[in-house]
């Protein structure tokens, strides 16, 4: 009997050992992370000359206090702090260090700017922090290789210009092209994507160069000297305020070339109706999200879902600005990563799942457009749709075109 006992009490000591090794396994906390609550950060420009990207933040608060209201994910609740960080690179290593270091967060989440992140990119990636779907299109945050920690969310700017590129010699083969850009790694990343896409013949078609700062009051003496070149192609990869200008001022000229502007700065809200809906008309771009001022989608169920979600989370956000789409987006993204993350929120989980993203389709993406990563490709979107500005709305035209920088897609 006795021995009977002994065996039953090591078999309950045994299974205790069993069930609490499970629940270790189960839960495995990073840093901000709590049975209530997964704290996180990012570092937007409220203020400065970038200061229309703001709303890409609201959005993302907005969208995490749907989830909140909703119970989370698992019960916790994300809790995001998102600092000013005035599109400053100096501000933004400060403010980043505020995040990792003081505050503790889990991970930094979709922080805006090239130069700004630019400026914490290994800094970052040595503290091992996910850099998660920063909101930028430089190539550089693909480079899993190097910066295992960072990773991008939109078509690359390389990529996205190569398609510009890949367009003009389509339609307009002998072009005089001029080209607008920002002096940093943004605008180069788009230079470099227009040039390899012209391939031989870049040198004979690109007639003028110019180049603008981000902190540049206006960019009219740019306009007047790329019109007085001749070009009747022009390419400006100028960010929203600076693209507003130079569609007004091109117009204001009588300069009438085929003018194409990135995604990035072609917001109805933030740019056109700047610039002037009518200054606007015959404008090129390309884009993989819906957009609310195409009657098409009227009746469609992402879009029904994003209204009612604009109207009860974000009021005051401006239905036409497309960058609301992008961190609704953006948000959605990263709730699926950390909800396949389970109990297990570490560093590392987080990240081996944010890199195994299968066929992901969002309900404000187009149809067919869907997100894909893996160990070797941190670009999860690579694929969109030329589209034109008739005066009232954009206009999407052509097939969907693949833009992946690593040829696995």
């Amino acid at each position: 009997m006795r021995t009977e006992r002994v065996a039953c009490w090591l078999v309950l000591a045994v299974l205790v050992m069993l069930v609490s090794g499970a629940g270790l396994a189960q839960k495995q906390y990073g840093p901000g992370v709590t049975d209530t609550e997964i704290k996180i950060g990012q570092t937007m420009p409220y203020s400065g000359p970038l200061s229309a990207y703001g709303t890409i933040g609201k959005a993302q608060l907005a969208y995490f206090d749907m989830i909140n209201a909703r119970g989370g994910i698992k019960g916790r609740k994300i809790r995001m702090l998102s600092l000013d960080d005035a599109f400053n690179p100096a501000k933004t290593v400060e403010q980043t260090r505020k995040l990792v270091e003081d505050e503790q967060v889990l991970l930094l989440f979709s922080s805006l700017g090239t130069a700004t992140n630019s400026a914490i990119h290994k800094y970052v990636n040595m503290r091992k922090v996910p850099h998660l779907f920063v909101a930028t299109g430089a190539s550089k945050w693909g480079d899993p290789a190097r910066f295992p920690w960072t990773m991008s969310w939109q078509i690359p700017y390389q990529a996205e210009a190569r398609l510009f590129a890949h367009y003009v010699l389509q339609y307009k083969p002998i072009a005089k092209i001029a080209v607008l850009y920002q002096n940093d790694d943004f605008g180069k990343d788009y230079l470099k994507g227009l040039k390899d896409g012209l391939g031989s013949r870049a040198e004979q078609m690109i007639v003028a160069e110019a180049t603008m700062e981000a902190s540049d009051p206006t960019v009219d003496s740019q306009i007047v000297a790329l019109k007085g070149s001749g070009a009747d192609t022009f390419l400006s990869f100028a960010p929203p305020r600076a693209q507003a200008q130079a569609i007004r001022k091109a117009y204001d000229i009588g300069w009438k070339p085929l003018y194409i502007i990135p995604k990035i700065s072609s917001s109805v809200g933030a740019v056109l109706k700047q610039a002037g809906l009518e200054k606007s008309i015959g404008l090129i771009s390309m884009n993989s999200t819906k957009d609310p001022s195409e009657p098409q989608w009227a009746d469609d169920p992402g879009m029904k879902e994003w209204l009612a979600w604009m109207k009860k989370y974000y009021p005051q956000g401006d239905i036409t600005d497309d960058n609301n789409i992008y961190g609704y987006l953006f948000a959605q993204t990263l709730v699926h990563v950390l909800t396949r993350c389970g109990d297990n929120l570490s560093r590392e989980n987080v990240m081996r799942q944010a890199a195994e993203i299968r066929e992901l389709a969002l309900s404000m993406m187009l149809p067919g457009i869907t997100l894909n990563t893996s160990p070797t490709d941190y670009l999860p979107v690579e694929q969109g749709q030329m589209m034109r500005f008739d005066g009232k709305e954009w206009v999407r035209f052509g097939p969907t075109l693949n833009a992946s920088l690593n040829g696995t897609r």
